[in-house]
Order: structure tokens, then sequence, then C-alpha cells
């Protein structure tokens, strides 16, 4: 994944289809969400596709990826894994929830005020977005993302969590310039656990 545009296209293709088959055994509507969590993402490597066939630029897939990765994503996580999980659960997926819907806001300020643009760097895209208070701002997002799924009620998605958090140490290690690309990718492919969860809970 994140290394060609068929990559990406061949990679966001396989997710999407997890993300149906997901979305397919959903036993209650509020489930849903976080079923059609790797739909989302398989689409969001798709439109990668498209950033690496138009040579990156500021063009609409570049645009399109920022929308989904930067203020769609903070919000989407945390209320899919909130609506999911049983009422004695949710107490404690408040606070992820909150920083979701704040860092969500602030990220799509960003992105309606200022110019976002994509850079092909060898195997991998770089995403630049001018971001005030970036660390408070990533800080935020990873809260949003990453502890939701890591305070989870359900065993499943606190394992998800910490494929992801582990995924997101190694990509900021190894690819410090395109981590929102390659990091994305990883949680892409990781949510395939969330199709584990789908068929074990299925009746």
């Amino acid at each position: 994944m994140c290394w060609s545009a068929t990559a990406d296209l061949a990679a966001g293709t396989v997710v999407a289809a997890i993300g149906v088959a997901c979305t397919a055994r959903a036993r209650r509507a509020r489930e849903l969400p976080l079923a059609a969590l790797p739909l989302l993402l398989g689409a969001h490597q798709i439109v990668e596709a498209a950033v690496w066939r138009a040579g990156g630029g500021s063009g609409p897939a570049t645009l399109a990826w920022a929308v989904i990765s930067l203020p769609l994503l903070p919000v989407w996580v945390p209320l899919g894994v909130l609506a999911a999980s049983p009422p004695g659960g949710r107490r404690r997926l408040a606070a992820p929830a909150a920083t979701g819907v704040v860092t969500a806001a602030a990220l799509a300020y960003c992105l309606a005020t200022r110019p976002v643009t994509a850079e092909i760097r060898g195997r991998t895209v770089g995403y630049v977005l001018d971001l005030p208070y970036a660390p408070l701002l990533i800080a935020g997002y990873l809260v949003a993302t990453v502890g939701a799924l890591l305070l989870a009620p359900d065993r499943l998605l606190r394992l998800l969590g910490a494929v992801v958090a582990a995924g997101a140490v190694l990509c900021l290690l190894m690819w410090r310039l395109e981590f929102v690309s390659t990091w994305c990718a990883f949680a892409a492919a990781a949510s395939a656990l969330l199709l584990v969860r789908a068929v074990r809970t299925a009746p």
C-alpha cells in the first residue's frame, strides 16, 4: 500500500470489499458506522490512487483525500465506537468523542482556509497543510481515533487500537514526512480486524 497508484487501488478495493462484508453483517443500526469504517478507508485508498495518477498537486483528489483523512476520521471513529458499544461502556468513550469533534472542527477550518498539496516522494505521498498548533492537533487526532479503540469495551476493538497505535509509531519513525499517508494505509489494512469482529458477532 502507498507504493504506487496500482498498489493503492488494489488495496483500496480489497479493504472496501471488507467494508461491504462488515456492513452486511451488522446486526443493529447503531453498529453500521463502525462496520462501514473499512468501506470508508478503502475509498480513501482509492482516492489516493487518483492523487498518484495526478502527480500530486492540489487538485480535487488531494482535497478529497484530505477531507476524509483530517476532519472526517477523527469524528467517524470515536462516534462509531461509541454507538456500537453497550450503554454501560459508553461513559469512558465520551472524552475521545468530544476530542474528535473539536479536532475535526479545527482541521475542517484549516482545510477551508488554507491550501493542501500532495507531493510524490519516491514510493509514498506527502501531504502538506499549514496547521497551527500542529502537535496539539495531532495529539487530539490520535486521542480520538486510537484512544477510542483502546478504550472500547470490545476486546477485538482494543486489539485493533493496539495494532493501529503500533502502526502509527512505526510509520512516524520510518516515514516522518509521509506519516499521514502511510499511517492511513496501515489503518486501512488493520481494519480487516473489523471483519473478524463482524463474523464473531453475527447471529
